[in-house]
C-alpha cells in the first residue's frame, strides 16, 4: 500500500509543476497559488445568546484547528433590529499547513458525505479568482458530535488565490482535488 502525501508535499511537488505546464506560464511564481482559506459562520438574531455564541465557537474550532474570532455589528440598522456591538458572525482566517490541512479534509472526507452531491458548483467564483462554498451544516465534518449539537447551522468556506483570473483557479483547484460540478450541455 502506497501512502498518499499530504496535499501540501503534493502541491509543493506535483500540482505546482503541472500547472505550469497546463497553463503555459514560463516562471514557477507566475503559476496561481493558494493565499488563504477563510471560513465564516453568521449567527442568526434568534441565537445571539452567549451560551449559543460560545457553542458556535467551539464547533468551529473543532473543525479549523484554529479559534474562531468574534465579528461584531459596526453600526446599527434599525431595519434588521440590530444594533451596535451585536455579535453577528465569527470567522477563521486559516493560512499555511492549517489551510493545506483543512482543504484536504474538506476534499476527502467533508463533500463527499453530503447527500445527494453532484459537486460544488462552477458559478461560485467571485470573478478575482476566488472561490466560495457555502455549507448547510456543520455536522458533516467528522470533529463535530451529532449527538452533542443543539441546533445545526450553516457555514461559508472562501478559498482565495493570488490568480485574478476564474479559469486558472478554477484549473488549481480542480488539482487540489476540489470535485466541479459537470458541466450542462
Amino acid at each position: 500500500m502506497t501512502l498518499i502525501p499530504n496535499l501540501k508535499q503534493r502541491y509543493h511537488q506535483e500540482i505546482l509543476p503541472k500547472l505550469q505546464k497546463q497553463l503555459a506560464k514560463k516562471n514557477l511564481l507566475a503559476v496561481p497559488r493558494l493565499t488563504k482559506v477563510v471560513v465564516n459562520v453568521g449567527i442568526p438574531k434568534s441565537d445571539r445568546s452567549k451560551l449559543q455564541v460560545e457553542e458556535v465557537k467551539q464547533e468551529l474550532a473543532a473543525i479549523t484547528g484554529q479559534m474562531p474570532k468574534l465579528n461584531r455589528a459596526r453600526q446599527a440598522i434599525a431595519g434588521f433590529n440590530l444594533r451596535q456591538g451585536d455579535p453577528i458572525g465569527l470567522s477563521v482566517t486559516l493560512r499555511g499547513q492549517k489551510m493545506f490541512d483543512f482543504l484536504d479534509k474538506l476534499c476527502r472526507l467533508v463533500l463527499p458525505q453530503v447527500k445527494d452531491f453532484r459537486g460544488v458548483k462552477l458559478n461560485a467564483f467571485d470573478g478575482q479568482g476566488n472561490y466560495t462554498l457555502g455549507l448547510k451544516e456543520q455536522i458533516i465534518f467528522p470533529e463535530i458530535d451529532y449527538a452533542k449539537v443543539n441546533y445545526v447551522h450553516g457555514l461559508e468556506i472562501t478559498i482565495v488565490t493570488t490568480t485574478t483570473n476564474d479559469q486558472e483557479a478554477k484549473a488549481l483547484l480542480a488539482e487540489i482535488g476540489l470535485p466541479f460540478a459537470k458541466e450542462e450541455n
